[in-house]
């Protein structure tokens, strides 16, 4: 029974919440409110909305394909409202200086003596955190910079990339704080896929209005509520992402050490030569390899003879 759940828990609990579930939510919308003003061809009499063990049957196999395709196409389902993706340059430009200009209001307000209400200012804060710190990372939307913020966080406190070393760290790490992240970003993810199939049922709602035997009061109610709920579900992923950070934070902060430990690198007592050397590993990994790397990993690297010999000291 342990196994069982351990196994829900894991990444088919993700994919299932975070993607199938909203897919099958807006399966249902379109089930009830729209697909029975289109036109349908007779052979699909017998699947299309109707009370019958088959029409079930194929819907939860569709939100479980759906889901499926949501969730290969999640980086641009979220490049796309992060502001990376299908964005024209003017607006992309215009989007960050928007930003730039709420991000830098929230911290003269801040700073303001006058603004004493502690309520007032924690909300505030919470606002200013889910920007990055460096105003040159600053994304065009709320969303971008949402997550912008825990990408940066791991190279703003020790030059640890985690966007080039993700994979390595997420390997190394402690099994709970990866499972923190998974679970963290679930939240995220169906809140998205929410946003984005209540913009499809919409848009096929209004496009099913021309249609001659079309319920038009039902869809026109059915797009109006569906579009007013898609600034809900953006604002409600922007929130989700303050428990997506917490959790890349202590991946960052309890993975350092076992990452550098499979490295076969010491972590240095300084925080200055660690930055120095999350740096290094960085470069290494992201660029080619140049001979002068020898020479600056020297001081980092562990003697594999001496790390053999305390792998292999008997524990008394």
């Amino acid at each position: 029974m342990g196994d069982i759940a351990k196994g829900v828990l894991g990444g088919g609990w993700a994919l299932l919440v975070g993607w199938i579930l909203p897919a099958a939510l807006n399966l249902a919308v379109f089930t009830l409110a729209v697909a029975p003003s289109l036109h349908r061809p007779t052979v699909l009499d017998p699947l299309w909305p109707a009370t019958g063990g088959p029409t079930a049957l194929v819907l939860l196999v569709a939100a479980v394909l759906l889901g499926l395709v949501l969730n290969a196409l999640q980086t641009p389902l979220y490049r796309a409202l992060e502001g990376y993706t299908l964005w024209p340059a003017a607006a992309y430009e215009r989007g960050c200086r928007v930003q730039r200009s709420r991000r830098q209001r929230a911290v003269d307000r801040l700073a303001d003596p006058a603004f004493t209400s502690p309520i007032r200012r924690a909300l505030l804060q919470g606002k200013l955190s889910r920007y990055p710190v460096s105003g040159e990372q600053v994304a065009p939307t709320r969303l971008g910079n949402a997550i912008r913020r825990l990408e940066e966080y791991g190279y703003d406190r020790y030059r640890l990339d985690t966007q080039v070393l993700w994979n390595e760290l997420t390997s190394a790490a402690p099994e709970p704080t990866t499972k923190q992240v998974v679970t963290a970003r679930t939240s995220v993810d169906f809140f998205l896929a929410l946003l984005y199939g209540h913009a499809a049922v919409a848009v096929t709602a209004f496009a099913s209005l021309s249609a001659s035997h079309a319920h038009r009061s039902v869809l026109v109610l059915a797009g109006v509520s569906l579009i007013v709920l898609i600034p809900v579900w953006y604002n409600a992923a922007v929130a989700a992402t303050d428990e997506w950070a917490a959790a890349v934070r202590a991946l960052v902060n309890l993975g350092r050490k076992p990452l550098a430990d499979g490295l076969g690198l010491a972590l240095p007592k300084s925080l200055e030569d660690e930055r120095r050397m999350w740096k290094l590993v960085t470069r290494m990994s992201a660029k080619a390899y140049a001979p002068a790397a020898d020479a600056a990993f020297a001081p980092y690297r562990v003697d594999p003879s001496q790390a053999a010999g305390e792998q292999t000291q008997p524990v008394s």
